[in-house]
């Protein structure tokens, strides 16, 4: 079966070399597109090519993106591969358990993709909240240190070798969900009619509170329709609103006539 293997997005990565070092892997292992999230010197870099060994196909199709949410726009499935599940409760899996959502994923014609952080900072809760998952490399808590092109190496040896397993897939029933650029609009389109109404209180919370909506509605796995439905219904409430608003307002000004 000709499935299209998990696009790999690295989040502001610093360093030429170890964007180099992960197209070489990729290529190893069979993946071959490459996105970048605001690199911080930019792109190209020639150093990338020297650490590619010969991986030029790879590096020649990166795709460069201002947001993570930009990059995985037009992916339905991405995980988020990270040390720690930080503050979401999110489900936690390992490269292997993840690898069979990803090829099942894959072999019904959706979208996939693995996310990786930078080099220092890693990935930022706000990203993470998008994603199906976390995966989590089960490695030594004495020594918990992975480079950027070992972490990609692990994952895409996973799939390599679930590629080479070949049981049948499981295929999907149903509409498959919505991409994740139709979700972050649901998303955003909510939290406005939620601010509006005074629902973040207080401010300061705003931020974890919005996070928490969005991993709460990501475990619903949205379809296209459900999306324009649930963003039917944030309409028709504000819209309500709005009336009920407007009759006070009417109301007010009739009494003080």
């Amino acid at each position: 079966m000709d499935l299209t293997p998990p696009v790999v997005i690295l989040d502001k990565p610093q360093l030429a070399d170890n964007i180099g070092a992960v197209a070489r892997v990729m290529a190893n292992f069979g993946l071959g597109e490459l996105r970048l999230v605001s690199p911080r010197d930019g792109w190209p870099q020639d150093r990338a090519w020297a650490t590619a060994s010969g991986a030029d196909w790879v590096l020649e199709g990166v795709r460069l993106f201002d947001s993570v949410a930009e990059a995985m726009a037009d992916l339905t499935t991405v995980f988020a591969t990270t040390a720690r599940p930080r503050e979401t409760r999110q489900p936690v899996l390992t490269p292997r358990q993840a690898v069979e959502r990803l090829y099942d994923d894959s072999a019904s014609g959706l979208g996939v993709g693995l996310l990786f952080g930078g080099e220092r900072a890693g990935l930022e809760t706000a990203d993470i909240v998008l994603c199906a998952g976390i995966v989590t490399i089960p490695i030594d808590p004495r020594h918990h240190s992975l480079n950027l092109a070992q972490a990609v190496a692990i994952n895409a040896y996973e799939w390599r070798t679930r590629l080479l397993d070949a049981p049948p897939p499981r295929f999907r029933e149903g509409d498959p969900p919505a991409a994740n650029a139709l979700l972050v609009g649901m998303y955003e389109h909510l939290e406005a009619e939620l601010d509006a109404g005074g629902f973040f209180h207080p401010p300061e919370k705003k931020r974890s509170m919005s996070q928490n909506l969005r991993v709460m509605l990501g475990r619903a796995a949205f379809t296209e329709q459900e999306v324009a439905t649930f963003r039917g219904v944030i309409h028709a409430l504000a819209k309500g609103r709005g009336r009920v608003l407007e009759k006070l307002a009417r109301k007010n000004a009739s009494e003080r006539s």
